[in-house]
């Protein structure tokens, strides 16, 4: 009997043990829980500390702290090399008036026009402004507002007996390579398939081209032709009738919404006080800009 009782006794001391060992356990974890919920809590409000510390204007993935702008050195008056051996243009100062006022490093890169794209994606530049056509391309890039209307238009040699399209019927006409005004040729093929078109690099080789007489016509933007025409001493002249009209604006990274909120900021600023009128002034003799307008 003495023995059943003591077995007994053992029996709940154990019992009591382990069912403490159990209860200390549950507390243990939920201490640990509780810490790891604290730490978890204070790890989000330091993420969320940092990113509203976060600069509100995101740039190109190896372009921090700077503003680099691709455009072609071969498309004056937007963007070419000057007298001087260094990158001018419309274009160019606007952007670096931009970068000034967002407190960015200015960096003009010219590129390949037909490599834009891969240079865009690559982080290689910030954007493209250099006279671009936003018409026909909307759901490639993020764009501005678009700055400037433009057209397309044929020029011709002053002593050229082509006075209308009818009359390019059997010539030549030279483009940019991946320009509006090659597009625009490709898409109206009852015009394009009267005449032979050929593609040159830039600009400069198809006015030399059309001042050989090598080529009979060339297409392209009349803000180029117009720069062009008045730099040559009005040796060529535009047709009456036009390609097509567009608009130019500055194409960014699709889905890069900072940086173009950030730089059209700083357009309208330059739109209120007067620097876009007057760089205008400066380059076309007028204020031919259409931004906030």
């Amino acid at each position: 009997m003495k023995k059943k009782v003591i077995a007994m006794l053992l029996t709940s001391v154990l019992a009591v043990s382990m069912f403490a060992g159990c209860g200390s356990d549950e507390g243990t974890d939920s201490a640990a829980d509780t810490q790891s919920s604290s730490q978890d809590s204070a790890d989000e409000e330091e993420a969320s500390d940092e990113e509203s510390a976060a600069p509100d204007t995101t740039y190109g993935t190896a372009t921090e702290g700077k503003f680099v702008v691709g455009f072609d050195q071969e498309f004056p008056p937007m963007g070419f090399v000057g007298e001087d051996g260094e990158y001018t243009g419309f274009d160019l100062e606007l952007a670096e008036e931009v970068a000034n006022r967002l407190g960015l490093e200015f960096v003009a890169q010219p590129i390949s026009w037909d490599a834009k794209d891969m240079e865009l994606s690559s982080g290689t530049i910030d954007c493209i402004w250099n006279g671009f056509t936003m018409t026909g391309r909307e759901g490639e890039y993020t764009f501005s507002e678009p700055y400037l209307n433009n057209r397309q238009v044929f020029v011709v040699n002053e002593s050229s007996d082509i006075q209308s399209t009818a009359d390019l019927a059997g010539k030549i006409v030279e483009v940019q390579a991946d320009s509006a005004a090659e597009a625009a040729l490709n898409e109206n093929t009852e015009l394009s398939s009267t005449f032979t078109m050929q593609a040159v690099p830039d600009y400069n080789t198809a006015m030399m081209d059309l001042e050989q007489g090598a080529v009979d016509a060339i297409a392209m933007d009349e803000v180029v032709a117009s720069y062009q025409i008045t730099s040559r001493g009005s040796q060529f002249r535009v047709l009456d009738e036009e390609i097509s009209s567009e608009e130019y604006a500055i194409g960014f990274l699709k889905g890069n919404d900072k940086l173009k909120d950030s730089v059209e900021g700083a357009l309208q600023e330059m739109a209120d006080d007067g620097t876009l009128a007057q760089t205008s002034e400066k380059w076309f003799g007028s204020d031919i800009t259409t931004f906030g307008k």
